[in-house]
């Protein structure tokens, strides 16, 4: 974790530590990276008209039941359709009867009932898939769409150009990097990641802001390192390594200054009653966060709705201990979700942001079409639904269908790939880029074959 105000403990003859050089060594994992070399806009790759669009990625972590939630099938037998009702929305579809204030909102946003992918049912593999379009194979790790759109478009303001809310995930069972970092574009494009839970009273950002009890001395020997790097390793100053050393400590040194930044985290500058109706928990408070972000110059935004499957109330609804039962959604993760969910949709469209920002609603995969003995369901990667609201989509449409049991899609498959590629058709990038990959060699934004979802856009 990066580390900006320890003390250090072994001096050199200028007063910066060895501590000092290592952490700044690792201001890259900030997401603050060398301004985009590549001149991309010069090279027509991205639409300078859609520069003002930005995402939100609402990565359900734990995989929402399909049948249970987006994705209702009424005649289906008793151990099929579970224990809700399908309600009637301001959309063209029905939704469960556990997400009211979605059923509300509908016509702000889509659902894509037809999504799959083909690789193992382990969350990892999924977390994979959903957050950069493939696979990890042969030890390349791709990176996550953020990081993507980071490298394409840069930095708006002192802020970094992706976020990730409220932390990085944990664990999965699979032992599996789980896409949420810079992959093969390296740790330069790696997610700030707050790791703080925005609801607690009293909340802070580590590792960002200054405290004040952070004297002006030692704020200054931060600032004398580059001089330190610039007079006494004159080789090093020479390559790549320390050019980005150098521009990343400035951007960092900016950051910690930034009454900007300052502002954006701070969640106290909102009125209680916009907070409550976020919801007074991790993820309403995160929902809200993003958005300040965003309006504060964030590109990027992922927010995981938990941090683990384990000993957490979560979606992984297999029924038993130590995960979630189906009463444990409907009573607890359901209600959180659709208040954080909807309210945040709402807050961008009353403030005119929503068509420059995309939500999407993503996870790993979905669950079994039979409830299992425990009253659960467990891991089905073979269907299940994704939602996105604004950013040019068109909202109040169902795009797929699965077939009667909600087991496989029956209309309209839609690959992982394809909603990446719907982000970054979204944001303006051209599909047919390319950035470098392992080896420096050029490397597609997206696999071949792989468009948007242009129902989403139509």
């Amino acid at each position: 974790m990066l580390n900006l105000t320890a003390r250090g403990t072994s001096h050199t003859c200028n007063g910066t530590t060895r501590r000092d050089f290592l952490q700044i060594g690792t201001l890259g994992a900030l997401g603050l990276g060398l301004p985009q070399y590549l001149a991309a806009a010069e090279r027509g790759v991205v639409d300078p008209h859609k520069d003002k669009r930005s995402c939100i990625m609402i990565f359900n972590l734990g995989a929402p039941s399909q049948l249970d939630t987006f994705d209702m099938k009424p005649e289906a037998p008793a151990e099929v359709r579970g224990p809700f009702q399908a309600i009637s929305t301001k959309g063209d579809f029905q939704l469960s009867e556990i997400l009211p204030r979605h059923a509300e909102i509908a016509d702000k946003f889509s659902i894509i009932r037809s999504c799959y992918h083909t690789a193992a049912a382990v969350h990892d593999a999924g977390w994979q898939m959903l957050q950069t379009g493939r696979q990890f194979t042969g030890g390349v790790n791709y990176p996550h769409a953020g990081a993507v759109l980071q490298y394409m478009r840069g930095r708006r303001s002192d802020l970094p150009a992706h976020v990730v809310l409220p932390e990085t995930m944990g664990r999965g069972g699979g032992n599996l990097p789980n896409g949420q970092a810079g992959g093969f574009l390296g740790k330069t494009y790696d997610p700030f990641a707050l790791m703080a839970d925005p609801s607690k009273e009293n909340f802070k950002v580590p590792d960002l802001l200054p405290p004040p009890t952070l004297g002006d001395v030692r704020i200054d020997r931060r600032r004398r390192m580059r001089a330190a790097i610039e007079g006494r390793m004159n080789e090093l100053e020479s390559t790549e390594s320390a050019k980005m050393l150098d521009k990343n400590f400035e951007a960092a040194y900016r950051l910690m200054n930034s009454t900007q930044a300052r502002q954006a985290f701070d969640l106290t500058k909102e009125p209680t009653t916009v907070r409550e109706r976020y919801g007074m928990n991790r993820f309403g408070q995160c929902c809200l966060l993003s958005r300040r972000l965003i309006e504060a110059g964030v590109r990027f935004v992922t927010i995981n709705t938990f941090l683990t499957v384990f000993n957490e109330v979560t979606w992984d609804i297999h029924g038993s201990k130590p995960f979630t039962t189906i009463e444990g959604m409907k009573n607890i993760v359901a209600p959180m979700y659709d208040q954080g969910y909807s309210a945040l949709l709402s807050d961008l469209d009353d403030r005119g942001m929503l068509d420059d920002t995309l939500v999407c609603g993503l996870a790993e995969f979905g669950r079994t079409p039979k409830v299992n003995p425990a009253g659960g369901r467990d891991h089905w990667p073979q269907c299940f639904s994704t939602t996105f609201a604004g950013g040019g989509v068109q909202g109040g449409r169902a795009i797929g269908a699965s077939d009667p049991i909600g087991a496989v899609p029956a209309e309209r498959p839609t690959q992982p790939g394809e909603l990446i590629a719907t982000i970054f058709h979204s944001l303006g990038l051209d599909l047919h880029a390319e950035i470098p990959g392992p080896g420096g060699r050029p490397f597609p934004l997206v696999d071949f074959g792989m468009r948007e979802v242009k129902e989403l856009f139509a």
